[in-house]
């Protein structure tokens, strides 16, 4: 059968035709399969590089800060209040006196005096160079010298002295000075870690450390208003006037006495509490001494059985032993034999919270009194006046 050219060469086009076509959907096909390649080897290069970065990071914070990281702890340091120390040391000033001390020669009637030498301690408050110490450190002293931390020595200005809480200030002027920082002794509690930084013996900047044995300690006959920390950090002689510091190397106290060391007794010592430090100090800077308030009365405490036998049934309550003559608690009509039982609405527990109730009132000020006289209750409001140097 004969073939028509033209009719055999059709189909061969539409062959080729289809063929060109087919071809080139292959190659579009290849392109983009190609480019999937290219972007997904990309994406891989991203992904492994960002892996290495942040593995190389990781590896930085975990030699340089190990305790950032969850799960790793840092190695073990040994416990230190090397901080606290910096922190206040240098606020902590040593004292050295000298007095004239009357000497009697025995068999005859011949007076001799020699000159005692004590060591002791004080604390710059205020940068201005105001300096806190004890009463008895510089009474009767005939000469007083301050050595800084740095080395520096001066004789003190004595601004103020308060015998009743056995508190002195003394300023001097040697520029801006390292004043330490008040703490808050109502938020101390039994257990807490304190430091006591002094100059005992004169062992300049000598640290102990102990912890508060006890808060509100009174009836140690050692001064008038008595309201003391308790700590077993070793005070000996010359930490008198020096810092109790908290673990953050705040001041807590102004370190005061030891018990007498008896045999078998050792560990406790006793530091006024910062915040009654503040109120003496500002008052002292105000009027060169402490004003305060005074009601003319004697209080004692009572024993549970006798608030039982007087009707008590709650635990407060103290015992007037003396109303004095024309004073205000006289004036109100207290009476000597009166159990008073609330103080400006607070219940009175002890003769010691009296007298600190009575004594942080000012001249003028008004106290309401709540008591009990012969089984019934009464009321009575005392006008303060101020505390005479010498109150009975």
């Amino acid at each position: 059968m004969t073939v028509t050219p033209g009719l055999d060469a059709e189909p061969r086009r539409i062959i080729h035709g289809g063929g060109r076509l087919w071809l080139a959907a292959s190659n579009c096909q290849g392109k983009l399969r190609g480019h999937r390649l290219s972007g997904l080897k990309s994406a891989l290069v991203f992904l492994f590089q960002s892996i290495i970065v942040g593995l190389a990071v990781a590896f930085i914070v975990v030699l340089l800060r190990p305790d950032l990281m969850p799960g790793v702890t840092a190695p073990l340091q040994p416990a230190s209040f090397a901080d606290a120390v910096d922190q206040s040391s240098a606020s902590v000033a040593n004292i050295y006196t000298k007095r004239l001390v009357q000497d009697q020669v025995s068999g005859t009637e011949r007076t001799r005096f020699r000159v005692e030498t004590s060591f002791a301690s004080a604390v710059i408050i205020d940068p201005e160079g105001y300096l806190v110490t004890n009463y008895h450190v510089v009474a009767t002293a005939a000469e007083i010298r301050v050595q800084l931390s740095d080395g520096r020595i001066t004789e003190p200005e004595t601004v103020g002295v308060d015998a009743e809480t056995d508190l002195a200030l003394l300023k001097i002027d040697l520029g801006t000075l390292p004043a330490i920082q008040l703490g808050r002794s109502d938020t101390l509690r039994i257990g807490d870690v304190v430091l006591a930084i002094g100059n005992p013996y004169g062992l300049t900047t000598s640290v102990t450390q102990g912890i508060v044995s006890a808060t509100g300690r009174g009836l140690l006959n050692l001064v008038t208003f008595e309201n003391f920390i308790q700590t077993d950090a070793a005070i000996n002689a010359g930490n008198s006037g020096g810092a109790l510091v908290n673990s953050l190397g705040e001041l807590v106290g102004i370190n005061t006495a030891v018990l007498a060391q008896d045999i078998g007794t050792e560990g406790i010592g006793f530091a006024i509490p910062v915040d009654l430090v503040r109120g003496v100090v500002d008052q002292i800077k105000q009027n060169g001494r402490v004003v305060r308030g005074y009601m003319g009365l004697l209080p004692d405490d009572l024993t549970n059985s006798e608030r039982a036998s007087m009707g008590i049934e709650t635990g407060n309550g103290i015992l007037l032993t003396q109303v004095y003559e024309g004073g205000p608690a006289a004036t109100a009509g207290l009476r000597a034999g009166d159990v008073i039982l609330e103080l400006n609405g607070e219940a009175v527990y002890s003769q010691r919270q009296a007298l600190l109730i009575s004594a942080s009132t000012r001249p003028g000020d008004t106290v309401e009194v709540a008591g009990m006289r012969d089984g019934e209750r009464f009321t009575a409001t005392v006008t303060a006046v101020e505390r005479p140097e010498d109150p009975r």
